[in-house]
């Protein structure tokens, strides 16, 4: 089932390792950075303006409270950079890629 058609599961009991985290960020759109330990996974979205900036932080503060499953949030001027992490198991799991796809499908293809 494609990402973007999965919701956020409560119970997670242990990370993905290496080869499952490789292949569940080959199919985000955006290049998402996968961390060296596999423990994360990072973009920084690019914007016209503050106000773009703003409205994308407010998109992603809903998808974030929909799914239950929050992101941190780095906001300037003109990005936001978004990483996803499940803390509680140490890494990654298939939460931050549902919502790293959810995030994706806010933003025109390019």
């Amino acid at each position: 089932m494609n990402l973007k058609e999965q919701h956020c599961t409560d119970r997670v009991d242990k990370a993905l390792d290496t080869t499952q985290a490789k292949n569940l960020c080959a199919q985000l759109e955006n290049n998402w950075h996968l961390d060296p330990d596999t423990k994360s996974i990072e973009f920084d979205f690019q914007f016209r303006n503050f106000h773009e900036t703003m409205a994308f932080v407010n998109a992603v503060a809903w998808i974030a409270h929909r799914e239950n499953h929050h992101p941190d949030l780095e906001v300037g001027y003109k990005h936001c950079q978004v990483r996803y992490s499940t803390h509680s198991v140490g890494g990654l799991s298939m939460n931050d890629f549902i919502c790293a796809a959810h995030i994706d499908d806010l933003l025109p293809r390019k």
